[in-house]
């Protein structure tokens, strides 16, 4: 650690110190499980506080990455799950609000040609390390939770379970399973800004092992944002045969249409030479870009899994998922802001001055098939106990873009913006058409070893090959472009966990990751003939149990680096690399129940992100307009603080009251330290009213009306929603 997180090892000595003497049981502190306990009860404890009571924010499982459910405490890296019962109530509706639960999680604003949700982790890109039951999720569209038990967040590199890219973790969206208890429930919610949602979640058994399940989805919302508004319909049905027989099929799609209208937020600009840029000062309703802009995006996503237990000792199963998306975007953002006789800045009114407006018009169409083959094999060696988990990945993604230009756009003028349709001089045209096809092969082996009741070690390897190939065609001029690449990378992950109590659990873990430049199935002539980036990352943490089980608590420090990223030099343009960016920080999170009426979830991140090596430099190179290097300075998107914290308590049998805040430091949105955004303090609220068959619930969104930018990249930032208030009725029947 460098002398900047000096503070932080001090914090890290009292987060590990006090909840250690909790567990342990020092006088006057919080009660906790016994060490002599047998484990029989301490296991129906963990089952009665994560199955039984539905309404809890804690879980003790995940099954991420889809191989198999495993207690949280022996899974050797920082793992935030936002379950059903935190989604709801929050009225957490898509993914950006369930992500709020997760400090060191930042959202921009999708340059270079990405839309829908892009989410960055640990300070790095995790646009494609979005998954759904343990398949990526290529999609580029605005996914929401109607159909979803929870969100799984895993930190850290993870090639080793997922394959390509998780330079700072993974997301997995956890479906909704079909059981054998009957249920139905129709939600329906009415907001502010003509807020209108409703979704229908049944469960009905078929038989005394088979189940069908369906969830459904119809809102149509605007917000306090000027002209912007969504329309999304969304459906996803499931089958289950063989629920608690030998032999289980699951059958199940999830088909999701958005119609939204896109909202580009404001240009930055800097208050003069040598300052940083921020965005432009206006009021937090005005928008700029035009009414027929617009986002279509389809998504349909199916998926079939077998899985036989031959005994209880060895499992196998395998999953095929297809997914085809398209997205058909097409908005309108500004370019550099300019004014007569000058450069404008934040001093300068906005009536002066006029930003012309640029296009990302493209039509996308993503398809993947994959499949997916899992062993698993427990077995008593020498009085341990081994797990064995191994398999195997087949699939092929493919990609086609459409990209169109526009002449004839006009500008507008930042202080009277005039709303309306594309003017009747703009003119259309094809710029270029894309095909890529990627093709993955992966073969992996991971083993669990329980050397006796206190000590674990965690090993794995995995082997993938991935082939791509790329054809451009760029129609001015007719320009036909080739591309190729095949890669071969191995992953590993190591970690060694003790745990000296059924309350208590500490682990060091080491994972690897990889970044191909066909990661996002796409490749460019400066990138096609580069290797993999490569990133390692080594983390120790500690993973606490207070109040018979209904307390979690855990923290992290961890080190994530990134030793040959790609960088471009300034003179030929050639990339190489030469890279290196590092990752340094400390994660703290509680869940659960402070009594059976008092629930939270918190948690705080410190991330210390580093360029260390780069080529990249940007500016005029002229004495009133100086390079900017990138080298040395922060990296974008990693804020230095983040926090979060949501907490509900029950009263007077059927009410429920709540509320918390996200908090984010302020942050960088470029590699330069030369564009920023501020920091924020969100505060929400809710108060329920609870009955048997139905519920009543108010949420109260930015409650204090506060206006700050989460959105953002480097030449652009989205403002936040002001006030909500929704009201939602859920029926049970």
């Amino acid at each position: 650690m460098n002398r900047r997180l000096t503070p932080v090892a001090a914090a890290l000595l009292a987060a590990f110190s006090a909840p250690l003497a909790l567990a342990q049981g020092t006088p006057n502190s919080l009660p906790a499980l016994s060490d002599t306990q047998p484990a029989d009860a301490v296991l129906s404890e963990i089952t009665v506080h994560d199955s039984a009571k539905k309404d809890g924010f804690a879980a003790m499982k995940s099954g991420i990455g889809g191989k198999q459910e495993t207690l949280l405490r022996d899974i050797p890296q920082s793992l935030t799950v936002i379950n059903r019962a935190v989604l709801e109530s929050q009225a957490a509706t898509s993914m950006v609000e369930a992500l709020r639960n997760v400090p060191g999680i930042t959202i921009s604003a999708g340059e270079g040609g990405q839309i829908g949700d892009n989410i960055n982790l640990r300070g790095f890109s995790a646009r494609t390390d979005m998954f759904i039951d343990g398949f990526r999720d290529r999609g580029q569209y605005t996914r929401d939770t109607f159909f979803l038990e929870a969100v799984e967040v895993l930190k850290g590199p993870s090639s080793m379970l997922f394959g390509r890219g998780s330079t700072g973790g993974v997301i997995n969206q956890v479906s909704k399973k079909p059981n054998l208890k009957a249920s139905a429930e129709a939600t329906a919610s009415v907001g502010t800004d003509s807020y209108y949602r409703a979704t229908v979640d049944v469960n009905h058994p078929l038989s005394e092992t088979s189940a069908f399940s369906i969830e459904a989805l119809a809102a149509d919302a605007k917000s306090t944002r000027d002209v912007t508004r969504l329309q999304h319909v969304g459906i996803a049905p499931s089958l289950r045969f063989g629920i608690g027989s030998p032999t289980e099929v699951t059958l199940s799609a999830l088909i999701l249409r958005n119609d939204d209208l896109p909202d580009y937020g404001f240009p930055l600009l800097n208050s003069g030479p040598g300052t940083v840029s921020k965005p432009i000062n206006a009021p937090r309703n005005r928008f700029y870009g035009f009414t027929d802009d617009q986002y279509r995006q389809d998504a349909n996503i199916f998926n079939a899994s077998i899985r036989h237990k031959f005994s209880a000792d060895v499992t196998l199963t395998n999953r095929t998922q297809y997914a085809q998306s398209r997205t058909q975007a097409s908005p309108t953002p500004l370019k550099a802001a300019t004014m007569v006789g000058g450069t404008p800045t934040q001093a300068t009114p906005l009536d002066l001055i006029a930003s012309p407006f640029d296009t990302r018009d493209r039509v996308i169409n993503d398809k993947s098939l994959f499949n997916q083959t899992d062993l698993v094999i427990k077995s008593q060696l020498g009085g341990m106990l081994n797990t064995v988990i191994t398999g195997f990945e087949l699939g092929r993604d493919t990609d086609h873009a459409d990209n169109y230009a526009w002449s004839g756009l006009g500008s507008v003028n930042l202080g009277h913006p005039v709303v309306g349709p594309k003017p009747a001089t703009a003119v259309r045209s094809a710029s270029t058409a894309t095909d890529t096809t990627g093709d993955t092969f992966a073969l992996y082996l991971n083993d669990q070893i329980d050397l006796n009741q206190q000590w674990k070690l965690v090993g794995g390897v995995r082997w993938d090959r991935i082939k791509a190939d790329y054809h451009a065609l760029t129609y001015a001029g007719n320009v036909n472009t080739q591309l190729g690449r095949t890669d071969r990378m191995l992953s590993i992950r190591a970690g060694v966990i003790w745990q000296p109590s059924e309350t208590q659990s500490y682990y060091l873990s080491y994972g690897t990751s990889f970044n191909p430049s066909s990661e996002a199935i796409t490749l460019s002539t400066t990138t096609a003939g580069l290797k993999p980036e490569k990133n390692r990352s080594v983390e120790i943490g500690a993973k606490l149990d207070f109040l018979d089980g209904n307390l979690s608590f855990n923290s992290a420090l961890f080190d994530v680096e990134k030793s040959n990223a790609r960088t471009t030099d300034p003179l030929t343009a050639i990339v190489s690399l030469d890279g290196d960016i590092r990752v340094r920080g400390l994660e703290l999170g509680v869940v659960g129940r402070i009594t059976p009426a008092w629930q939270l979830m918190a948690g705080y991140t410190l991330l210390d992100g580093k360029i260390i090596a780069s080529q990249d430099r940007t500016g005029a190179g002229t004495a009133a307009s100086p390079y900017l290097y990138a080298q040395g300075k922060t990296l974008a998107n990693t804020p230095r603080h983040s926090a979060s914290l949501w907490s509900t308590y029950s009263f007077l049998d059927h009410w429920e009251a709540g509320g918390g805040l996200v908090y984010s430091a302020d942050r960088t949105v470029n590699n330069f330290e030369s564009a920023q955004i501020d920091g924020y303090t969100r505060i929400d609220a809710t108060l329920a009213y609870k009955q048997k068959s139905y519920d009543i619930r108010l949420n109260l969104q930015n409650l204090t009306d506060r206006q700050y930018f989460e959105t953002a990249s480097a030449g652009r930032a989205t403002p936040v929603k002001g006030r909500t208030a929704i009201v939602s009725v859920a029926y049970r029947f």
